[in-house]
């Protein structure tokens, strides 16, 4: 009975072991998957003011539309650096709106839709924005394993006895996001 319970023990041990590695492994990836999306989200802001030097030259009156998207991007470099996961959520939030408001001015400057430069500032927002939209994927759904993990037993008391913690979704609001529609007279 002495070995059996030795070896009962030592099994015990190596499982233990096992989920303390396995939520290490977890937090590492959405920290990685939010390091992605941190990435993506710089990447976007510093393509704006390439973008609004662009369309400035064609939008003179338009200087509401484009104090927004300063703003906004303003917003989005603050919650970068001091902001907590929603606060950042939000000041992205305010920047997609913006910059949807933006694109959706332009429409009516057909010079500046015919415009190489704006064009290419164009088809880099949204490759980023599609950039942005795959790395929310994957943070997420490495938040959810974290969190799944956190909350699962055994996994739980192992999480409780060294800390570890659910961590946020990040979660962005599309209304800002949706493509112009565009009705063609008949």
């Amino acid at each position: 009975m002495g070995w059996a319970g030795l070896a009962l023990f030592v099994a015990l041990i190596v499982y233990f072991i096992h989920l303390y590695n396995s939520l290490v492994r977890y937090r590492q990836l959405s920290k990685e998957g939010w390091s992605g999306i941190d990435v993506q989200l710089k990447r976007r802001a510093d393509l704006i003011p390439s973008l609004l030097e662009t369309v400035k030259a064609y939008m003179r009156h338009e200087r509401e539309t484009l104090h927004a998207v300063t703003v906004a991007r303003q917003a989005v470099l603050v919650a970068q650096d001091k902001g907590s996961l929603v606060q950042r959520g939000e000041a992205e939030n305010q920047l997609s709106g913006a910059l949807g408001r933006l694109l959706l001015v332009a429409e009516a400057y057909p010079d500046l839709k015919a415009d190489t430069t704006f064009l290419e500032f164009q088809r880099a927002l949204q490759a980023v924005e599609n950039d942005i939209q795959y790395a929310r994927r994957y943070y997420n759904g490495t938040v959810r394993n974290l969190n799944v993990a956190v909350e699962s037993f055994p996994s739980n008391i192992v999480a409780r006895s060294f800390r570890f913690e659910k961590a946020q979704y990040f979660e962005l609001n599309n209304e800002g996001r949706s493509v112009p529609q565009v009705a063609f007279a008949q």
